[in-house]
């Protein structure tokens, strides 16, 4: 109890390696890159590395619990507060991976997206957070107003955008009046449903089912995600088909 009141609590120094275990991607053994974590079980890895995997295997690569025995990628899903985390305690860590995709896309001849570009320039180097290996606490209140009025601004317009196709495949629902919409890269399957369901006047976006290659996606796939693992090769925009779920036909 007396713990709690020592004031030495507030700069306790810990080593980075002690953290290591929690914040490092089974598979590739680096520290987690683009975090995902399987919803069944919720162990993280980083995003391609579990991809990767499950394009063998329907089991999480650390307990070893059955995902789904067809469709694992659909129960995993992006884990922003686990990746911010990482980014955090890790100096130079989200720096290296974003010189790293710029470099990717500059290599291939491509337009460096809006993201990539944004978090280069919005990054913050801390020099003095480690030293040693050491990670000193910081008042996370500092230049949260900063922050925040950065990200009210912004509204996601610097992300890389993602072109879209909404195609309705049921007599049950009508479709669309404007099918082609462009978002960004980072929103999820489940804002399309609300989005949908908004267009449709439905009671609850829970009616619907989105589907790609006639594969019904997870509600946290982001639409990037979605673009790599079932529209890679394709150049023409992405397609998805909405209608009721399964159990409501």
């Amino acid at each position: 109890m007396a713990a709690i009141g020592n004031p030495d609590m507030l700069t306790r120094k810990i080593k980075l390696w002690d953290i290591n275990a929690h914040i490092t991607c089974r598979l590739c053994e680096g520290y987690l890159i683009d975090a995902t974590t399987v919803t069944e079980c919720l162990h993280t890895f980083c995003r391609s590395c579990l991809v990767k995997y499950l394009e063998e295997n329907n089991t999480c690569p650390t307990c070893r619990i059955v995902i789904h025995q067809s469709h694992p990628l659909q129960y995993i899903g992006h884990d922003r507060t686990m990746q911010d985390i990482v980014y955090k305690l890790v100096p130079g860590l989200q720096e290296a991976e974003m010189k790293k995709q710029r470099e990717f896309y500059q290599k291939l001849g491509m337009e460096v997206p809006g993201d990539i570009k944004g978090e280069l320039c919005n990054t913050k180097i801390h020099p003095d957070t480690q030293r040693n290996g050491d990670l000193k606490t910081e008042d996370p209140s500092k230049e949260a107003g900063d922050e925040k009025a950065e990200e009210d601004n912004d509204y996601h317009r610097s992300d890389e955008q993602v072109s879209i196709c909404l195609e309705c495949n049921s007599s049950k629902l009508r479709g669309l009046k404007r099918k082609w919409i462009r978002c960004s890269a980072q929103a999820t399957v489940l804002h399309l449903k609300k989005f949908i369901a908004k267009k449709l006047n439905l009671t609850s976006f829970n009616e619907l089912d989105i589907l790609c290659n006639e594969e019904i996606l997870g509600k946290d796939h982001t639409l990037k995600f979605v673009v790599v693992t079932r529209w890679r090769f394709k150049k023409s925009p992405l397609l998805l088909h909405y209608r009721p779920k399964m159990d409501l036909l």
